[in-house]
């Protein structure tokens, strides 16, 4: 038949909405999930299945042939709450929750385990907590009490848990930074003291390599001067021995 998809296909279709009813998750979810795996879009996968269902429920042949059970693929009827029933919805859910239910679990026994009603209830107590408060319901006898949590949920735990370790983190961030700031200054301070010490052994270098060059030179006039001796005294004593050779003659 044109534009039905391969069996295959359509079975698993009907398994994944089959599947997420039994754990009370909402249709468009099976839909999505559907459209991933097969690069479809999730309208497309929807249009397809109520489609598929109408088509499943005139053909008992081809019903059969998919094994697919289509009690439990029946069109949900919409049905309209009151404003009675709706009151009373609302006033049983608040009253569970105030004793320490959440919310979907309040619904959930509401609906005696039904996932598809469930689902319903939980949808209507999340639209009028959505309403403004003056569109809400006349006043009564009837007292409202809000939901008191009766201790800390696992969120609340994992929230604390998870500040706590940002708070340590900051902390020892911050000691960290302390201390390299400190040992920053420290070896800034070393560091000047080392360089304020260069410099005064560089004046001394520069002093002794003054008085070097003095001490080079005085030494070199003391060669001179010691040498012109030597040469004054070789002369006079070339000068004796010259008379006394002329002496003895």
């Amino acid at each position: 038949m044109k534009g039905l998809w391969a069996n295959k296909e359509v079975n698993d279709l009907f398994e994944t909405v089959e599947k997420n009813k039994k754990q009370g998750i909402c249709l468009r979810k099976a839909f999505e999930q559907h459209a991933k795996k097969y690069n479809r879009k999730a309208n497309s996968v929807r249009n397809y299945y109520y489609q598929e269902v109408d088509r499943l429920i005139k053909d008992e042949k081809r019903t059969k042939k998919l094994s697919i059970d289509l009690a439990n693929h029946k069109k949900s009827k919409s049905k309209v709450f009151t404003k009675i029933e709706e009151k009373n919805l609302i006033n049983k859910i608040e009253n569970l929750t105030a004793k320490g239910k959440s919310v979907r679990a309040a619904c959930f026994e509401l609906s005696n385990g039904d996932p598809v009603l469930m689902l319903r209830y939980q949808n209507k107590y999340r639209n009028y907590n959505k309403k403004p408060e003056e569109q809400n319901f006349e006043q009564s006898n009837i007292i409202r009490f809000t939901s008191q949590k009766q201790g800390l949920t696992e969120n609340d735990i994992n929230s604390l848990f998870m500040g706590l370790i940002r708070l340590v983190k900051r902390n020892l961030t911050n000691e960290i930074e302390k201390k390299e700031i400190a040992e920053k200054e420290s070896l800034n301070d070393k560091l000047r003291k080392t360089i304020t010490m260069l410099g005064e052994k560089e004046n001394e270098i520069s002093l002794l390599k003054e008085k070097f060059e003095s001490l080079k030179k005085e030494n070199q006039s003391l060669s001179q001067k010691m040498l012109k001796l030597k040469c004054e005294k070789a002369s006079l004593l070339s000068s004796k021995n010259n008379k006394r050779t002329a002496v003895k003659q």
